[in-house]
C-alpha cells in the first residue's frame, strides 16, 4: 500500500501530465498521458459552459460537479477553491463576487498553477490568485474565507478529515462550503481500489458516504445539506482494464454504487463547534439499504430515497 507521500506524488505526476493538455486531449485519450482517470472524468463530469464567467481555456474537464452553481456567493466575498487545475471555478467564482471580491485557488501541482495564472493574466484579472500548496495545510491564515468550494479533489486527499479540518480553520464564523466529491454506497473490488488511474480518477480514493458526512459533522460543521447527488456508472470497457468479465459481472450484482454528490456546510457563527446527535442529517449506510444518523449510526426510520433531512 503506498504512503501518503507517495500517493501525493502519484496524484501530482498525473495532473502534471494532465496540465500540458487541452479539455479535447483529455476527452480522446482513455489511457494517454492522463491515463484512464481521464476518461472516467468524462463520466463524471458537468457541463460548465452555460455558467456565467466560464472560461474554455480553464475547462480541463476534470470535475465531478458544479460547486459553484450552489455555493451561494455574493458580491464582495472571499472564495477559496481547492484544487483549482486551471482555473475554471475559480473565474465562475470571480463573477459571482466581482471586482470588490477576491478569489484565491489553491493547487498541490506547480505546472497547474503556472496554467492557472497564464489563464488570469489572458482574462486580465487582478483579485484571482493562485498558491501552490497542500490541502492539508492550506497556505492561508485562520478565519479570512467566506466561501470554500472544491470539485472532485479531497478523494486525491490521503488525510479527508484533516484537509476539511483546514477548511474550518480557513473560514471566517459563519461562513460555509460547497463541495463536489465522489462517495460509494458498499465496496469496491480490490482491483479498483489498489489502481493508481482509479485513484487520480477520484475512484479508488473514495469514502463511504455516510463516513463522509460523518466527518463533516464530527469537525463541527453545522447546516450539512447534500445539494445534489448523481450515480456514476463505471462501464465495462473501463472496469476491463482491471478486471476479467466474471469479476465484472461480480462487481455489477454486489450493489455497489459509485455517487458524485455535492455538499454545502457553515463553520458555526460563535463559539465553539457543537452539534446535537438528534439534528444530525441522515444519509444511506454503506449497504444503501436505509438512512441512519451520520454522526451515531441510528436509523433515521425513513426510507433510502426520502428527504427526511
Amino acid at each position: 500500500m503506498n504512503t501518503a507521500n507517495e500517493t501525493k506524488e502519484m496524484v501530482r505526476q498525473k495532473y502534471a501530465e494532465i496540465a500540458l493538455q487541452d479539455k479535447d486531449t483529455n476527452a480522446s485519450s482513455c489511457c494517454g498521458a492522463g491515463g484512464c482517470s481521464t476518461e472516467v472524468y468524462n463520466i463524471m463530469t458537468d457541463d460548465y459552459s452555460e455558467l456565467k464567467g466560464y472560461n474554455a481555456d480553464a475547462d480541463l474537464g476534470l470535475g465531478c460537479g458544479l460547486p459553484t452553481q450552489f455555493a451561494g456567493i455574493k458580491p464582495g466575498d472571499t472564495v477559496l477553491d481547492l484544487g483549482s487545475g486551471a482555473g475554471n471555478d475559480c473565474f465562475v467564482a470571480r463573477h459571482e463576487t466581482g471586482e470588490d471580491g477576491r478569489v484565491i485557488g489553491v493547487d498541490f501541482t506547480p505546472e497547474m498553477i503556472t496554467k492557472a495564472k497564464a489563464n488570469a493574466a489572458k482574462l486580465g484579472y487582478q483579485n484571482v490568485e493562485f498558491r501552490q500548496g497542500d490541502i492539508e495545510a492550506l497556505p492561508l491564515t485562520s478565519n479570512i474565507v467566506d466561501v470554500v468550494v472544491s470539485n472532485c479533489v479531497l478523494n486525491l486527499v490521503p488525510d479527508k478529515r484533516k484537509a476539511l479540518s483546514e477548511v474550518l480553520r480557513v473560514l471566517k464564523p459563519g461562513g460555509h462550503f460547497s463541495i463536489s466529491d465522489v462517495v460509494l454506497r458498499g465496496e469496491l473490488p480490490a482491483q479498483l481500489q489498489h489502481a493508481a488511474e482509479m485513484y487520480a480518477g477520484c475512484v479508488s480514493g473514495a469514502l463511504q458516504e455516510s463516513e463522509y458526512l460523518g466527518i463533516i459533522h464530527d469537525l463541527g460543521f453545522e447546516q450539512v445539506t447534500v445539494q445534489k447527488r448523481k450515480p456514476i456508472v463505471l462501464p465495462d470497457d473501463i472496469l476491463s482494464n482491471y478486471m476479467d468479465a466474471e469479476q465484472i459481472a461480480a462487481y455489477k450484482a454486489s450493489g455497489t454504487g459509485i455517487f458524485s454528490i455535492t455538499v454545502a456546510a457553515s463553520k458555526p457563527s460563535t463559539g465553539g463547534a457543537t452539534h446535537s446527535t438528534k439534528d444530525v442529517c441522515c444519509a444511506p449506510n454503506a449497504e444503501g439499504t436505509e438512512k441512519v444518523k451520520v454522526a451515531t449510526g441510528e436509523t433515521c426510520g425513513c426510507g433510502i430515497d426520502s428527504t427526511c433531512c
